[in-house]
């Protein structure tokens, strides 16, 4: 089973974590993969870790707490093996999580290639859900300014 959310879609480590006990995530691991499980975290749940984990892409203290707490208010636990939840990214938990980040993403709907009603322009969306919308920026005042209906609304 492959990864389905745009956050984990190819992660060839995490995709490993959803198939073999070895490859489980836990605490001292470092790397892009400990970045995208704080993430979802952070944007499932609101759980807090540390800027300081963050920056350093760090499965410290902070981002196992975050994880046992996901972990518990979903109950996964491996009864095979436990009694109680752990603080540990293994198989269930690396579903769980990609569940609920495709859960949460937005499907861009098909565009429709009709000029705007207004400039008569062709405007393509932004397919790429993945962009945050804090990374984009735009000067709405000089758009606004350039858009044939503002020339209508100032006469």
């Amino acid at each position: 089973m492959a990864l389905r959310s745009y956050l984990f879609q190819g992660n060839g480590r995490l995709e490993q974590c959803l198939v073999s006990h070895a490859a489980h995530v836990k605490p001292g691991d470092v790397g892009a993969h400990v970045r995208d499980i704080q993430i979802a975290l952070q944007f499932i749940d609101g759980l807090m870790i540390s800027e300081a984990e963050k920056q350093a892409q760090r499965y410290g203290p902070t981002t196992a707490a975050a994880v046992l707490a996901y972990k518990r208010k979903r109950k996964i636990i491996n009864t095979s093996y436990q009694k109680s939840e752990d603080n540990i990214v293994g198989k269930m938990t690396m579903a769980a999580l990609d569940k609920d980040m495709l859960d949460r993403q937005t499907t861009p709907r098909p565009y429709q290639r009709a000029p705007c009603e207004h400039c008569g322009r062709l405007h393509i969306p932004v397919r790429d859900s993945r962009l945050a919308a804090d990374s984009l920026t735009i000067d709405l005042a000089r758009v606004l300014q350039q858009h044939p209906m503002a020339a209508r609304r100032q006469s």
